[in-house]
């Protein structure tokens, strides 16, 4: 396994639009492994292939205190949601940034697992708001696209600043 480089926003790869898995294979076991080994080291709880500059529809979530709990979705899409809620997010393209997003509260899913089974999952709360987020990077949406023109101008300044300093 290896630990792969994250993009940072404002980088516009964060906003290309994920192709989909056709096949899943070795190649995508592996990255799924990378995926998740990188979402752990970092720390965090949710990672989506684009953020690692792959462009196919893979996201990686573990919201577990132990971090014993992966959940790999290939080509994952909501088919059905309800409710909405807000909650404060923070993402590993965006560091020590956080801000409210509004988001469905409860949504159900469909995706192939690491083995290319297909399967549906029922979501809310935190691990619902995890892979809303994460999907939102497959179709090149960073939180902050939600945020105002102001704050997004502000986050911008912020993150390419850390960057020249990095």
């Amino acid at each position: 396994m290896a630990i792969l480089d994250i993009l940072i926003y404002p980088d516009s790869r964060l906003h290309s639009k994920a192709r989909p898995v056709a096949q899943v294979d070795s190649r995508i076991r592996k990255l799924i492994d990378d995926m998740s080994e990188t979402m752990y080291a970092a720390p965090g709880i949710g990672l989506a292939a684009p953020q690692v500059n792959v462009m196919e529809r893979i996201i990686v979530v573990d919201i577990s205190e132990s971090k014993d709990s992966l959940l790999a979705m290939v080509n994952p899409e909501i088919i059905q949601s309800e409710g909405q809620d807000e909650h404060e997010e923070g993402c590993l393209s965006v560091p020590g940034v956080y801000a409210p997003v509004k988001r469905y509260e409860n949504i159900r899913v469909r995706a192939l697992d690491k083995q290319g089974k297909p399967f549906e999952l029922d979501a809310g709360g935190l691990l619902g708001v995890c892979i809303q987020h994460e999907i939102d990077h497959l179709d090149g949406k960073v939180f902050v696209d939600y945020l105002s023109h102001l704050k997004q101008d502000r986050i911008r300044k912020k993150m390419q600043k850390v960057m020249r300093h990095s």
